[in-house]
């Protein structure tokens, strides 16, 4: 039987209620995506609410076998608070480096999805377990973890036809886990652990 932690489980209950609603209620859409900020349709609260909306079944599905997956070995190395912490922080990281990009560089329309919080995740067991091995399914094959990261991603990026996926929310959730990451090694280091 599938057994998860409860944050990870809860996380993914929000997930999925709320890719319910939005597709019972196509207007959500609009409302919880992530909006370019130059766009009449940006509000603040959508750095937030885009992280738990999605654009289709296999989005939600490949995410939260993500989160499932590796989600909750850091919930129970970190504890809840801090797991909790970690994930709304790299998606919000995300977002923000995404619509900043966005802005500056005119390069995507709205997003969403919790991508950037998962590559977050990924990072963060890559860099606290790096020689962990984990079996990847395509290929088949076995890997460190500190390596997964970067494989996943390129596969992502190997994989995009259509230019819609925001591969600059997935580096931005990666880049703010490294950044969290390296933070607490060193204060680790610090007080002696």
């Amino acid at each position: 039987m599938f057994q998860t932690s409860p944050l990870v489980k809860n996380l993914i209950i929000i997930n999925v209620v709320i890719f319910l609603i939005q597709n019972l209620f196509p207007v959500a859409d609009y409302l919880l995506m992530l909006w370019p900020m130059d766009s009449e349709h940006f509000q603040p609260y959508q750095l937030f609410t885009y992280m738990f909306a999605h654009g289709s079944l296999w989005h939600v599905l490949f995410n939260m076998l993500a989160l499932s997956s590796f989600g909750p070995i850091l919930e129970n190395y970190w504890g809840d608070r801090k797991f909790l912490f970690f994930y709304l922080a790299t998606g919000l990281g995300a977002g923000i480096i995404y619509a900043t990009l966005n802005y500056f560089l005119g390069t995507g329309g709205p997003m969403l999805g919790a991508s950037g919080a998962i590559y977050g995740i990924l990072m963060a067991f890559g860099m606290v377990f790096p020689n962990l091995e984990i079996m990847l399914l395509f290929p088949p094959i076995p890997l460190k973890a500190k390596y997964m990261v970067f494989v996943m991603g390129f596969i992502t990026y190997a994989m995009d036809k259509s230019g819609q996926v925001a591969h600059a929310a997935h580096f931005g959730g990666a880049l703010v886990a490294f950044v969290v990451i390296s933070y607490w090694k060193s204060q680790g280091r610090r007080n002696g652990w």
